[in-house]
């Protein structure tokens, strides 16, 4: 299921924005995505749904793009660590 969402703009204003950036509604999504992953209301697996990415990796780079930070908490840092370790001993 999707959900589709209308706005309306003054013409000049429409054009104008379609002048700077093109394709205004896969602009709008775009900024959807960054900010909605900025504001923690969505992960990164749900911007690559939005998006359309195949991988994580477009999603990242998407972001990076973006001015947006990752969603990496020091818990998560830990983990990571203790996996490497954990394959270094191997």
């Amino acid at each position: 299921m999707s959900t589709n969402i209308a706005i309306e703009l003054p013409d000049d204003i429409a054009r104008a924005l379609r002048e700077k950036w093109g394709d205004l509604s896969q602009h709008t999504i775009e900024a959807l995505a960054a900010e909605g992953y900025r504001a923690r209301a969505l992960s990164g697996a749900q911007v690559q749904r939005m998006l359309g990415f195949e991988t994580r990796i477009e999603v990242d780079a998407f972001l990076k793009q973006h001015g947006v930070y990752l969603n990496y908490t020091e818990t998560e840092l830990e983990k990571d660590l203790a996996t490497l370790q954990q394959l270094r001993g191997q």
